[in-house]
């Protein structure tokens, strides 16, 4: 049923693929996830929804082969289909619920890192579409990992490249390209960060000291997506929140980065030997 349409490698470890869901695809919405099982016996994978169409039924989402599992996901091909895709889970973004003359007051600034560019993709797409003014931060280690950006261009006002080693677009990480725009006149009612945790973190403190409120995806951190297995436990503003039922989106002023990163790092030595020892459950390597 959950068949592949599509598949494109944006970068050697990084892929987009186009599956059949359509009652998943009717339901989506920005900031979502969905949870793909690549074979009866495979580990449920967290993802986040990269794009929808309701009227094709599909959905869109984008791996990076870091593990076993997502080594799995990334080895099928066209015309085969998954096990299992199961969604929309956890909570749309804020602004979903925004009556329109709340939308029309707000100006929105979204910045992503790495492979969470995808996840912004549907979010700038939502805006657009609803008239906000919306504008897009994309940052890699090197212009080899920028992925999206023709998609982005076409669903936002202004789109702003940066690389670590200057290798394309405005040398410098995302913290220093947003002081840049905003030194430059640009000013935002909201920012929206997706990336790795450290990149969040260092984000949303420098939003804080521009006086931007900021809200983050905490997706890096779910296991079953379903709060059952407690690993996406996570401190906001003092209490215990669970990423996958409650979020993934929190408002980035008070979640516990460092607590989070720890919680992301618990089963690092166990992914490693799983990797060491993999072998394609679906017969490719």
């Amino acid at each position: 049923m959950f068949e592949i349409l599509e598949k494109e490698m944006l970068t050697p470890a990084i892929c987009r693929m186009k599956v059949r869901a359509p009652r998943l695809a009717a339901a989506a919405k920005p900031g979502q996830f969905l949870i793909v099982r690549a074979d009866e016996k495979g580990e449920r994978i967290p993802l986040t929804i990269s794009d929808y169409d309701a009227a094709e039924g599909t959905v869109v989402i984008v791996t990076q082969k870091i593990g076993a599992s997502s080594s799995d996901i990334i080895a099928f091909e066209p015309g085969e289909s998954f096990a299992d895709v199961v969604g929309p889970l956890g909570n749309p973004s804020d602004f979903i619920g925004m009556s329109p003359e709340e939308l029309a007051s707000q100006r929105y600034i979204l910045i992503a890192g790495g492979v969470g560019t995808a996840p912004v993709y549907p979010q700038a797409k939502w805006l657009k579409e609803h008239g906000v003014p919306v504008d897009v931060i994309i940052g890699a280690k090197t212009k080899d990992l920028i992925i999206y950006e023709d998609e982005m261009r076409a669903v936002c006002d202004n789109l702003f490249i940066c690389t670590d080693d200057g290798s394309y677009g405005f040398k410098g990480m995302g913290t220093n390209m947003l002081e840049h725009v905003v030194s430059e006149g640009h000013s935002y009612t909201q920012a929206v960060i997706i990336g790795p945790m450290i990149m969040m973190k260092f984000t949303t403190l420098t939003c804080r000291k521009l006086g931007i409120p900021a809200t983050v995806s905490l997706n890096t951190l779910m296991v079953d997506g379903t709060g059952m297995c407690g690993a996406c436990r996570v401190s906001v503003g003092g209490k215990t929140r669970f990423a996958c039922v409650e979020g993934p989106e929190f408002d980035g002023y008070e979640v516990d980065f460092d607590e989070a990163m720890r919680r992301q790092g618990q089963y690092r030595a166990e992914e490693a030997a799983a990797s060491e020892h993999h072998v394609c459950k679906i017969g490719r390597g």
